[in-house]
């Protein structure tokens, strides 16, 4: 675990800090300086969790830092769920917990609920956070630390004329034109990245995911207390799930797909219509809908460029879990740049990126990812591996093995018998839920026929 930078909380919640921030554009020609100040110059473009958590470990190791964001009072579509690691790593408050999750049904096709939080201990639970709530702390968290805050849109950016010349960042703000030169980037503006545009990083495939806010009276609200709901099949997503997670007030009900992004509100209704007895009476106040990365760009770094969260592609699969690996990712490339830099003080290269972010962030991560994507493929793919999951998940040894590794964000060690028990658990379930699948396909089959 990273230390905590605690000793930020007493300035973090001041909203006049954004407020006074003032651009100040910086007009460089790129051929006449190696490095634009005394100290390297960083421009972080995007203000989500990314972006403010890079931003943050720049400024607090030197580097003056700018950080872009377009629309601070906006929030992106998300579930808002984070493990309980993030909470001490990156020294979240528990004032900006909505709810502490510690029950987690998760629902089949054919409607086999398991309670999936039964070997949760007394002191572990998933908190659940409303982004606009999270990312605002986070940027004003950076801002603390000596990051320069621009509400701007980023319209184009010029690459060096030489190996150390500088970056150019042409933006809009307060409708006028500006340009601000810098030394390194870090892109962090989502899975539509400017960043990884500018730098010919690659394109990679997208899900959508669609949500909707509702409000709902305190009696149907209680249910919601401490109550997330998962739901997988068919009816609600060909290739991923749908989800009811609790806020403050308000439950956020919605779905994602990969494969069939056309037809998301079709979904959408599908899960409204599952849990209609439980949201009844609910008010909708706000619908969302964005882009979420399947997979890692192709390039991730180019030059002194770098790719950090959605830009990069570091949501996983199976979970569709981002927000964590977008903080961590900023946080790592951030940390890397101050150390090879040494606070700033010397230009860095493509070859320093790739060595201490690129190494680092694949060598604790890359195994993670890649098996969700397997997970992904034989649970996901259609209802009777999505049957045989619920039916896994019913095992508290599944459980515990889940749930240490998403709250610790560690890949859980496990007994090696009652691993072979699994596996043999699974294949049964696997073998049980096609023949229930068969099954389903030929009643969909006669119902249809007559």
């Amino acid at each position: 675990m990273a230390a905590a930078h605690s000793h930020f909380h007493q300035i973090f919640n001041s909203p006049s800090r954004f407020n006074n921030v003032k651009t100040q554009p910086i007009h460089v020609k790129p051929e006449r300086r190696t490095i634009i100040s005394a100290t390297l110059r960083a421009a972080v473009i995007g203000g989500g969790p990314a972006g403010s958590s890079a931003a943050e470990a720049l400024a607090a190791g030197g580097i003056e830092t700018f950080l872009f964001e377009r629309s601070p009072e906006a929030a992106k579509p998300c579930g808002g769920a984070i493990p309980l690691c993030m909470l001490d790593e990156f020294s979240i408050p528990s004032n900006l917990i909505d709810r502490k999750v510690t029950q987690m049904k998760i629902v089949s096709p054919s409607n086999l609920t398991v309670d999936f939080g039964k070997t949760l201990n007394p002191n572990e639970f998933i908190s659940m956070l409303r982004r606009e709530v999270l990312d605002s702390f986070l940027r004003s968290r950076a801002v603390g630390c000596g990051a320069t805050l621009f509400k701007a849109l980023v319209t184009n950016i010029d690459m060096p004329a030489s190996e150390k010349a500088p970056y150019l960042i042409h933006y809009i703000s307060n409708n006028n034109k500006n340009t601000l030169s810098v030394d390194v980037i870090i892109g962090a503006d989502g899975a539509n990245s400017k960043v990884a545009k500018s730098i010919k990083a690659g394109d990679y495939t997208c899900a959508i995911a669609f949500q909707e806010r509702i409000k709902l009276p305190e009696d149907k609200m209680r249910y919601y207390e401490n109550l997330a709901e998962m739901y997988v099949g068919n009816d609600v997503s060909p290739d991923f799930y749908a989800w009811v997670f609790p806020k403050c007030d308000h439950v956020a009900v919605g779905t994602g797909t990969i494969c069939s992004k056309q037809n998301i509100k079709q979904f959408q209704a599908a899960i409204k219509k599952r849990v209609k007895k439980r949201i009844e009476g609910g008010k909708t106040f706000k619908v969302e809908a964005h882009p979420i990365p399947e997979h890692p760009r192709p390039i991730r770094v180019r030059g002194r460029v770098a790719l950090v969260g959605d830009a990069a592609g570091y949501v996983t699969k199976c979970s569709g879990e981002g927000i964590y690996f977008a903080a961590k990712s900023g946080k790592i490339c951030g940390e890397a740049i101050v150390r090879v830099s040494e606070n700033g003080k010397k230009m860095i290269s493509e070859q320093d990126l790739r060595r201490e972010y690129l190494r680092k962030w694949d060598d604790e991560y890359f195994s993670t990812f890649k098996f969700l994507d397997v997970l992904q493929k034989v649970f996901y793919g259609n209802d009777a591996g999505r049957e045989a999951l619920v039916e896994m998940c019913g095992d508290e040894y599944v459980q515990r093995m889940t749930f240490d590794s998403y709250l610790y964000k560690k890949l859980a060690k496990g007994n090696a018998w009652k691993d072979v028990k699994m596996a043999a658990n699974t294949i049964g379930s696997l073998v049980r839920s096609n023949i229930l699948g068969r099954e389903m396909e030929g009643q969909a089959y006669r119902h249809r026929v007559e």
